[in-house]
């Protein structure tokens, strides 16, 4: 076995970022999972350093250019679907203050995404008694706080439509403080959440340049 010291970390993260994009792109892994698997095909050891292993960004970048290369014919069309259908959710959902975030919002959706929410309001309870009276079965779940305090309650369930595969949505309920500074956008001008109107640019944007790379439109690049 070559030993880790003989390997270039920037050469090494490209390649793990690399693969880990198709795996992501292709079977729905999660990142985590996808480059520390890709890692120890690349480095041969199950504990890998964390200078072999690329960030967030860099996978995400490589996962653009791998659905504008392989599937610029079908993923646009995936997420304006499910774009609109987490719009309609957040228009339901008005009263408790709904963002969008994940891969729905920032245009790397594919058929192996779902819509992930987070509601805002004083009392979330209510949200889980509205989906109540409105008939939805959801499991409860508990998903880490987006600032890492902790763990707040979600709510999941399927989304169904006759003639389409059902969408998975999640709603993660915070209280009207967690907003505080959180929908700001990072120095590249990168969101990490959305309201409804912002939803609606983003699909009426991507209606006038309908492909893979102009749906990226909530991930500015510099």
């Amino acid at each position: 076995m070559v030993r880790k010291s003989h390997f270039d970390p920037q050469r090494v993260r490209e390649e793990i970022a690399i693969a880990a994009a198709r795996m992501i792109a292709e079977d729905g892994l999660d990142y985590s999972t996808a480059k520390r698997k890709v890692a120890r095909q690349v480095v041969g050891e199950s504990k890998i350093g964390g200078e072999f292993l690329p960030d967030n960004d860099q996978i995400e970048e490589e996962i653009c250019e791998y659905q504008a290369i392989f599937q610029s014919d079908s993923q646009p069309a995936v997420l304006r679907r499910m774009r609109e259908t987490a719009l309609e959710w957040m228009d339901k959902l008005a009263a408790f203050d709904p963002y969008l975030t994940g891969a729905v919002l920032n245009g790397m959706a594919s058929e192996h995404s779902d819509i992930h929410l987070q509601c805002f309001c004083d009392n979330p309870k209510e949200v889980a008694i509205y989906l109540l009276n409105a008939n939805i079965q959801y499991d409860v779940f508990e998903t880490r706080h987006f600032a890492g305090r902790g763990y707040v309650e979600t709510l999941s369930f399927l989304h169904r439509v006759r003639g389409e595969e059902p969408a998975g949505v999640h709603i993660a309920l915070y209280g009207p403080d967690d907003l505080r500074g959180a929908v700001r956008a990072d120095g590249r001008g990168k969101l990490a959440r959305a309201n409804a109107a912002t939803v609606r640019t983003l699909l009426i944007r991507s209606s006038r340049y309908p492909t893979a790379r102009n749906a990226r439109l909530a991930h500015p690049r510099s």
